[in-house]
């Protein structure tokens, strides 16, 4: 019987695999037991299966497998939980138990393997969840040594591996896998080479591999193994050093890209791909639509303001439109906002700072343009992104729109533009701001609240708080209410309201949003 002082001392290895996949589903398991799981080790797998079919996208139900040492699965427990209600296993019906069995099966063969290195194998089946934020729990929770992400998760590896401090692999196929060494300063200070990173985890005792891997390379190395990249008192992203943006030829990106092998997402007409350039982590956009490919570039290569994620450089053939930028590392907004962990450290102060910065890159683009207003048209959580340590980016320029040519924004005091359709428009941005703003209040993502399948929006929930003064009921309960804090909460809860229900008649500019958010209480006054 191990001790709970034992359980605590033990280094573990855990392992995010796909838990909907019909194929190579162990795969990451199987690449962790030969070449990272030491003796005594606790291996945790989290199986991630999407919401079972629930509306309420924000249930997870954690199911802890227990292997005894005869191999046989011994006892399934379950813990389940739905915000502040539980919720009874009997209720998630045949789903589950499909769930229970197939991973019983699926698990069994490990056991033996288990069994021979003493090592404890857990499972915990994560429904609604974010992968990124179960991960990082269970990494908070235990003695971590290695994170394994399954191939079809990868798009979470930078968000988990700037949170954490141990190694992380992601598989790029059967018995191949990217490292990407821990962040953790070594005894030595020495930068982890990926020879050391081999040294380090691959074990000497034969019984951790039982089976010959026929591929001596299964680790991928070099310029496909995204490391840190250097920073220090004067670094800062690619977009704001010297010589970008600019022109890249093609086989520039094909080698950034390592030939286009790590594609990040793909939806419609656009494909992303991750690479490195220069050992700092990019984004390279293929972008198929000819006129949102031009718009985008002709907007970006006209901006500049360290509140917006630009461009660091393009490539044009007579097949390709691509597009470079820095690599988001940390994420956007929204996923901050749905994973607990991450939530938690985003103050109220934090929020404040944010919404200032945002609300002073909205004010870039609709009054400072020389060439005339741009409205973005894709404002909200999740299109604000962070990369390091920087301020937080206004991304997603998919949308924008561009008046140029029209006569640009005069910046009188009733910030009125001369052109009624260009007013129009700078509405929609100003709107979406003020939905923003009940996000950073309410800690909830206006793209997946949870009472939108009962007929209840978002701003349906908030505007009736908002307008009876009830902030407290908005406010995000993960967080602690202080009377500091309260005061820059109640001014983005009175800028929200201007911008989400303006009843003076009259047009308001995002500059006077902007003065009530940072409590300018001549602003207030006026409005």
């Amino acid at each position: 019987m191990v001790s709970e002082a034992e359980s605590m001392a033990r280094e573990s290895v855990i392992v995010v695999i796909d838990g909907k996949r019909s194929k190579g589903m162990v795969e990451p398991l199987d690449w962790a037991l030969k070449h990272v799981v030491r003796r005594k080790n606790t291996v945790i797998v989290v199986a991630i299966l999407g919401d079972m079919g629930k509306k309420n996208a924000t249930q997870c139900f954690p199911l802890n497998m227990r292997f005894n040492f005869s191999g046989i699965l011994e006892k399934l427990e379950f813990s389940i939980s739905s915000g502040h209600a539980e919720v009874k296993p009997r209720d998630l019906g045949e789903e589950i138990e499909r769930k229970r069995e197939q991973f019983q099966a699926i698990l069994q063969p490990f056991s033996k393997q288990c069994k021979r290195n003493e090592v404890k194998l857990e499972v915990k089946l994560a429904a609604g969840i974010c992968p990124e934020e179960i991960t990082l729990k269970e990494a908070e929770n235990a003695n971590t040594r290695w994170i394994v992400l399954d191939s079809h998760l990868k798009k979470y590896k930078m968000c988990i591996y700037w949170n954490v401090e141990c190694n992380v692999a992601v598989m790029k196929g059967k018995d191949v896998a990217t490292l990407m060494p821990s962040r953790a300063p070594k005894p030595d200070c020495s930068p982890v080479s990926s020879e050391q990173a081999d040294a380090e985890t691959w074990p000497d005792d034969p019984s951790l591999n039982d089976q010959e891997t026929g591929n001596q390379n299964v680790i991928e190395e070099g310029e496909s193994s995204i490391q840190p990249a250097p920073r220090g008192p004067s670094w800062c992203p690619l977009q704001f050093r010297p010589g970008f943006p600019r022109e890249f030829l093609f086989s520039e990106i094909e080698e950034i890209t390592n030939g286009f092998s790590d594609i990040v997402c793909q939806e419609g007409n656009l494909k992303v791909y991750e690479g490195v350039l220069q050992n700092t982590p990019v984004i390279v956009k293929s972008i198929q639509d000819d006129e949102q490919f031009w718009s985008m570039l002709t907007i970006l290569s006209r901006v500049r303001h360290r509140n917006i994620m630009n461009i660091i450089g393009y490539c044009c053939t007579a097949t390709n439109r691509l597009l470079i930028s820095d690599y988001p590392c940390l994420y956007s907004f929204a996923m901050k906002l749905q994973c607990d962990v991450s939530a938690i450290n985003l103050s109220w102060r934090a929020r404040w700072y944010t919404a200032t910065e945002i609300g002073g890159s909205l004010r870039y683009l609709h009054e400072e343009c020389p060439d005339g207003p741009i409205v973005h048209q894709s404002v909200c959580s999740s299109s604000i992104v962070y990369s390091h340590g920087c301020s937080p980016m206004l991304s997603n320029f998919m949308t924008a729109k561009w008046y140029k040519g029209d006569v640009p924004f005069n910046g009188n005091s009733t910030g009125k533009c001369p052109n009624l359709e260009e007013d129009k428009q700078l509405y929609v941005d100003i709107h979406d701001y003020g939905l923003f703003l009940v996000e950073l209040i309410s800690g909830k993502v206006a793209g997946c609240f949870p009472h939108e399948n009962e007929g209840q929006s978002f701003i349906d929930w908030a505007l009736p708080l908002l307008e009876s003064s009830s902030v407290t009921q908005l406010m995000d309960p993960r967080l602690a209410d202080k009377e500091d804090d309260l005061k820059v909460v109640h001014c983005m809860a009175r800028a929200a309201l201007l911008c989400l229900k303006n009843d003076s008649g009259r047009s308001i500019s995002i500059s006077e949003v902007l003065a009530v958010v940072r409590g300018d209480q001549h602003a207030v006054l006026q409005l």
